[in-house]
């Protein structure tokens, strides 16, 4: 459960970074893949680095949802980020 709950946030995070940041976005596909990418990345470094009271210790708790819906979205907009800049720097 805690998976689904950062890929879906790190697709929110992707879309929402597109549309708040023009120059990284990719459209709606892009964002939601690279979102995607970057929450599963970003939920999986919460857990392993065990992110205090965020991690809740991994249950499905108040603190431990906050903490992968605030980790997915974050990895979604980084991954959004790096992938617009390989796809400008390779002149696409």
């Amino acid at each position: 459960m805690e998976l689904i709950i950062s890929l879906i946030a790190g697709a929110i995070g992707g879309n929402v970074a597109g549309g708040a940041i023009k120059n990284i976005n990719q459209g709606t596909v892009i964002n939601s893949i690279a979102g995607i990418l970057g929450g599963g990345l970003g939920g999986s470094i919460l857990s392993m680095v065990g992110a205090g009271a965020l991690a809740g210790g991994g249950g499905l708790d108040v603190m431990s949802i906050i903490g992968q819906l605030v980790s997915g979205g974050v990895g979604g907009g980084v991954v959004l980020a790096v992938v617009s800049a390989v796809r400008k720097a390779l002149g696409k």
